[in-house]
């Protein structure tokens, strides 16, 4: 598990722009201005031709993540350092390595965990440390029952979505999961409809957390349940807790923030 990779990336201000877009902001950020919390999911492209991603639209596994035999990708949840502020326009490097691989077979059929380390650095200093879990299943696997919320929230913001953020966020993020922009491959794959990012709502999140509280020093979140474009939903907190809440008080994902 000593294996790392190392992506450079100039942190270009034009697609910094792009995502503020994206996510619903007029902010055009210039040269060392900072960005949101979650911003660096737009940037570290490690892209590959089309022959070599797997029907998750990710790349195939093989060389820091080994193919466990699992076509199927989810990013499960992540936790956060932020230790100085990310910035747009200054040459920046993520160094990632695997911190482990578990293996587990249940009702829902057989299933990978991977965790990775992200560190980022810029100006010679370390920018963020992540650790990212994602989650390997088969297809066609039993999806389980989402979490319902149970508390009442201190504050809720609504959170609208269309098919063309999902479209800008695919392409700023070059994601080419069919998911997030092909209806017709969403329900031949089960979905009712086009399905949320999940970094998209931890970004949402992140963003919410840092307003409420005037910036973040730790972030972590855990997705539960797919979110639809269509669905009701809402942004919550609840003191340092935050959640994405659809239909029928669903939690499609929570987090803490401190």
């Amino acid at each position: 598990m000593s294996e790392t990779l190392v992506i450079p990336d100039r942190i270009d201000p034009a697609r910094a722009c792009a995502l503020m877009a994206t996510l619903g902001s007029d902010a055009r950020p210039g040269i060392g201005d900072p960005l949101p919390p979650l911003a660096h999911f737009a940037f570290f492209w490690d892209p590959v031709t089309e022959d070599h991603i797997g029907p998750d639209g990710h790349a195939k596994l093989g060389g820091l993540i080994p193919d466990l035999g699992l076509p199927i990708r989810m990013w499960a949840g992540g936790r956060f350092a932020f230790h100085t502020e990310f910035r747009a326009g200054v040459a920046a490097e993520r160094k990632s390595s695997l911190l482990g691989i578990t293996r587990k077979e249940g009702r829902s059929g057989k299933l990978g965990f991977v965790t990775l380390r992200h560190d980022i650095r810029q100006r010679n200093g370390l920018v963020l440390s992540e650790e990212q879990d994602i989650v390997y299943r088969e297809p066609g696997a039993i999806r389980s029952e989402p979490p319902i919320e149970q508390g009442e929230a201190d504050e809720r913001r609504a959170l609208k979505l269309s098919e063309v953020t999902l479209f800008r966020y695919s392409a700023v993020t070059f994601n080419g999961h069919r998911i997030h922009y092909d209806a017709e491959y969403c329900r031949a794959e089960g979905y009712p409809g086009l399905v949320v990012h999940g970094p998209l709502l931890a970004t949402k999140l992140a963003g919410f957390a840092a307003e409420s509280q005037g910036g973040l020093a730790r972030f972590s979140f855990r997705a539960t349940a797919p979110l639809f474009i269509g669905d009701v939903a809402w942004l919550c907190r609840a003191g340092r807790r935050y959640w994405v809440e659809g239909p029928g008080r669903r939690i499609c994902m929570e987090a803490e923030a401190a």
